[in-house]
């Protein structure tokens, strides 16, 4: 059994001290990522969310949660300019997992345009502000991050705090290969983009297919110093927690 310290502020959000972030961490090091999403799910940390794209490696964190409980609130970020591959994947991976509580999280209006003036704030206003208004009454939420998808994500932790909800990444140690024989194990589909070279899939206008030999991101915001989408940032910076 776990022994956590909750702190709980006055709006209400259930959080961990920094302590039982530690514990959390320690513990689940050497376990299945399928245990520390079960130990998430079955309210230990508050109500949790897991957050999808729905892009090229999401459907195993997906497969897991539905093992667990299909009503797992998945909360699905329709920027509005998703590839029509992508809209597709969707509808077809959630009826095949049995996934019931999907909630389409889209953006109030943005400038068709914004993504080529200033693509932080076309991100900012697609995704990051849209998620923190789906994420209010959840105490937490589950991301499909993993170490070797880049620099910025190289020291990631299973279990971290995020602007006073506790984020959990189950699949951080995951290698590529371990990805695909989940894939092939469980018969899961492919995203169809990734046969076409595509390996992170983002929204149509921000994203290229990838060269052999390049980082599997580089084709996100490509000319751009711009890596992440702001979802995943605290104070304007990627986050770089170690574990």
């Amino acid at each position: 059994m776990l022994h956590l310290a909750p702190d709980t502020p006055a709006a209400g959000t259930r959080v961990l001290h920094p302590r039982s972030l530690d514990v959390l961490n320690a513990h689940f090091a050497t376990r299945p990522a399928e245990e520390l999403l079960d130990y998430a799910l079955s309210g230990a940390l508050g109500r949790i969310a897991l957050v999808s794209s729905f892009g090229a490696e999401s459907a195993v964190l997906l497969h897991m949660a539905a093992s667990v409980d299909r009503a797992t609130p998945v909360l699905f970020l329709d920027t509005e300019m998703l590839f029509p591959e992508t809209l597709a994947y969707q509808r077809d991976l959630a009826t095949r997992l049995g996934l019931t509580n999907i909630h389409h999280v889209r953006p109030g209006p943005v400038a068709h345009d914004l993504h080529q003036t200033d693509p932080d704030a076309c991100c900012a206003a697609r995704k990051a502000a849209p998620l923190e208004r789906a994420l209010d009454g959840f105490d937490g939420w589950i991301t499909g991050r993993k170490r070797f998808q880049s620099g910025t994500r190289a020291v990631l932790p299973l279990v971290e705090s995020d602007a006073g909800r506790i984020k959990l990444n189950p699949l951080a140690f995951w290698s590529p290969d371990r990805i695909a024989a989940y894939f092939d194990t469980h018969a899961l589909p492919r995203h169809p983009l990734t046969a076409r070279g595509y390996p992170s899939i983002g929204c149509v206008p921000c994203t290229t297919p990838v060269a052999p030999g390049e980082d599997p991101r580089a084709g996100r915001w490509r000319g751009h110093e711009k890596t992440e989408c702001g979802i995943h940032f605290v104070n304007g910076r990627a986050e770089r927690t170690p574990s």
